[in-house]
């Protein structure tokens, strides 16, 4: 009798102890999946709090990793594909998407925002002086605009890069060859990234620089108004529309990613009306979601195009590396 309450106690024991392994093994994966890694360029701003309601209603925690600007990125994703250092991507552009696919980097990806790279104007500056302010790319080579553009190195640089493109998007190839020339001979300034051209070069923001003419975001103008010091109600700067190339942004599954439910459900949320509305004033782009509603300030004087600007990825990613070098030849 005792052997055999003996083994009933044993057998006992031996239960509770697969069921109390079993749920720590449950407990783990539960764990696992209560949090979910993001993966951005370092200009990835987004509205303080916002993902807090996405955790009160999911229970996923976000965590989000920065990794350099997007061509950065994108190098970091393709050396790291099907083994991610994170579950969801977010920023590739249309100039890195084909590098993206080629690598097979994504399980999945869709738009997420569009904006425009476009010439900025500071609009006194021209009135101060007299001077018509201009209106196409050709007006930037004439010599009443010697020494007023400043532009960004599209080797390192996301916005001097859509530049180079638009200028490929509107000559073509046997014509920006010799409209960089021009460009360079009317006197442009070329700078590594778009800190220094828009904030120490410009005349038109914080920097108060030389140059009245600068290559920025369609988008701009709104936030020299909600940064403004001291305040105002219109910015100080302008677009010129016919300058602008359009970008469109992407997010996207992480081929391998370890949290993929909790990444889809994170990429359902950026997409969503809550996330989408937050984007005009923190990442100053315009959101894909026909259901958000864009802030005044950003209705008034942000400019979105009807007629961008564009190339098609599969054109820029067989082209970019020659374009790239071909322009460094003739700008530098």
């Amino acid at each position: 009798m005792k052997t055999r309450a003996l083994s009933v106690v044993l057998a006992s024991l031996a239960l509770q102890l697969l069921s109390s392994c079993s749920s720590t093994t449950e407990n783990s994966g539960s764990a696992a999946q209560r949090s979910v890694t993001l993966l951005a360029y370092d200009a990835f701003t987004p509205q303080e709090g916002i993902f807090e309601s996405f955790t009160a209603e999911t229970g996923i925690e976000v965590k989000v990793v920065t990794g350099g600007d997007t061509g950065m990125l994108v190098s970091k994703a393709i050396l790291t594909a099907g083994n991610p250092e994170a579950d969801v991507l977010w920023g590739v552009d249309n100039t890195f998407l084909a590098r993206v696919q080629e690598a097979d980097v994504l399980d999945s990806y869709e738009p997420v925002d569009t904006g425009d790279v476009c010439i900025n104007l500071h609009d006194a500056y021209f009135d101060n002086v007299g001077l018509a302010r201009p209106v196409s790319l050709d007006d930037l080579v004439d010599q009443a605009y010697k020494d007023l553009l400043v532009v960004q190195d599209p080797r390192t640089s996301s916005p001097g890069l859509a530049f180079l493109l638009a200028t490929i998007a509107t000559y073509g190839e046997d014509g920006w060859h010799e409209y960089w020339s021009r460009l360079r001979s009317n006197g442009v300034k070329i700078v590594s990234d778009w800190t220094t051209a828009y904030t120490v070069e410009f005349s038109g923001s914080s920097g108060k620089g030389p140059r009245p003419l600068v290559v920025s975001y369609g988008s701009s103008p709104p936030a020299e108004v909600l940064y403004s010091d001291p305040p105002v109600t219109v910015p100080p700067t302008s677009v010129m529309e016919s300058s602008c190339f359009r970008q469109t942004e992407y997010v996207g599954r992480l081929r391998g990613a370890k949290n993929s439910e909790s990444a889809d459900k994170l990429i359902d949320f950026l997409l969503g009306t809550t996330f989408q509305e937050s984007m005009p004033l923190s990442l100053f782009v315009f959101p894909v979601n026909e259901s958000a509603t864009l802030p005044e300030v950003f209705q008034n004087f942000a400019v979105k195009p009807a007629n961008p600007l564009v190339l098609d990825a599969e054109t820029i990613a067989r082209n970019r590396e020659r374009w790239i070098e071909r322009w460094a030849e003739l700008a530098l």
